[in-house]
């Protein structure tokens, strides 16, 4: 994989108070509903609309700086933090890592305690050649960019800007010699983020001819009839990707595709299984069937975004299931990197203790990511006789004691 996300640190966003996340290839928040799991997916989101249309109207989709900003405590915050630390760029590395941060600061208008006004200060940080080092930095209507080397800075000069724009989403525009490449790079890692959660009926539908031709696979894996048609045309990634269904599925024979009422535009995905005289449509195929082949379809997508993210991955699939999509994940991570939010035991019980993070939560609301160290899930492991993490989890023992309500 070229490259991955490092860390994530978030101050004042939603429930993420103070985070500060270390991030793998594979990174799966385990942890009971309204924890903050969502949240910490939301930030990718957030960052994506931002490259997508700037900092202003992606606050403004979301309701707002209030409705954005931590809601716990007896005052209302007036900042947000997001920073990240990655080795996306050319020359950076996990030890000089690409750095990103932004802060937004919301203050009362002198003179009208009701009206307030936002500001944002950016940074960029890259790693450079022979010991260089590049920061760019964005304060009210200007940006600086700063040139580093042997421990001495230059000053590279210094343009205008939007007072509330976002260099995420201008400074791409940059010449190469003032940092444009990296900054460009960093924000189409970011803008490929993909939060991927099955729409069953959506994803049953069938596809026009027309649709077949490219593109990704859908958010909502609402175009999952065209993907898989065209997944279908790789010999041997669509061998594996039928036997995995098969594992999952014994009845099923085989996955084909059917014209859909003698209409030959449009196309449908339908099972053939044992005993049946006819094949089952996925439009007729069981909840848990679609979103199986909807999570497969993402695992085995040759052209996956930077970083994809899955809500609740194990819902609606059978507990066999699991050790099969934890398998293939481990496998994808070589071509993008996940973030996996989950608050199932029989998932964690196949998981390693470097491969998910315990999230909790106080009693202010805030939450707490990670409540427990690598060392110290490995360290309960040894002293609890090797017991499945899923159990010592579901106990209480690797973060408070569950109850089926919470889950």
């Amino acid at each position: 994989m070229p490259g991955r996300l490092l860390e994530l640190h978030v101050e004042n966003f939603r429930s993420l108070r103070d985070v500060t996340i270390p991030l793998g290839p594979l990174t799966v928040l385990v942890g009971p509903n309204g924890v903050g799991k969502s949240n910490v997916l939301k930030v990718f989101d957030f960052l994506a609309a931002i490259i997508r249309t700037d900092l202003q109207p992606a606050l403004d989709e979301r309701g707002g700086f209030d409705e954005v900003a931590f809601w716990g405590g007896d005052k209302p915050p007036t900042s947000m933090a997001i920073r990240l630390k990655a080795d996306w760029t050319t020359h950076a590395s996990t030890k000089a890592p690409d750095e990103y941060s932004l802060t937004i600061r919301r203050r009362s208008t002198p003179g009208n305690r009701d009206s307030f006004t936002l500001s944002r200060q950016e940074s960029f940080q890259f790693k450079r050649t022979q010991g260089r080092g590049r920061r760019i930095t964005i304060s009210g209507d200007e940006a600086r960019v700063v040139d580093k080397r042997a421990g001495r800075e230059s000053d590279g000069g210094s343009f205008g800007i939007q007072r509330l724009s976002s260099g995420l989403s201008t400074l791409p525009r940059l010449g190469r010699s003032d940092g444009g490449e990296e900054v460009a790079r960093v924000a189409e890692r970011l803008s490929s983020f993909r939060v991927f959660d099955v729409d069953v009926t959506a994803a049953r539908q069938p596809t026009r001819t027309h649709s077949i031709g490219s593109g990704r696979l859908e958010s909502h894996a609402e175009n999952l009839a065209a993907f898989l048609i065209r997944l279908s045309t790789d010999e041997a990634r669509w061998e594996n990707l039928t036997r995995d269904a098969r594992r999952i599925l014994p009845q099923l024979d085989a996955i084909e595709f059917e014209q859909v009422g003698g209409y030959a535009d449009r196309l449908a995905v339908v099972l053939h299984e044992h005993g049946l005289r006819r094949p089952t449509p996925l439009a007729d195929a069981s909840f848990g069937t679609v979103r199986l082949l909807g999570l497969l379809a993402m695992l085995y997508d040759p052209q996956p975004p930077a970083l994809t993210c899955v809500e609740e991955i194990d819902h609606g699939l059978h507990p066999q299931a699991l050790e099969l999509i934890v398998e293939r994940m481990r496998e994808a991570s070589t071509r993008t990197q996940f973030i996996v939010a989950t608050h199932s035991p029989a998932l964690v019980d196949r998981l390693e203790p470097h491969e998910f993070i315990v999230c909790d939560r106080d009693d202010g609301g805030a939450s707490i990511i990670p409540a427990l160290t690598t060392d110290e899930i490995e360290t309960i492991v040894a002293e609890t006789g090797d017991q499945p993490l899923g159990e010592l989890w579901f106990s209480g023992v690797l973060g408070g004691d569950l109850t089926e309500d919470e889950l």
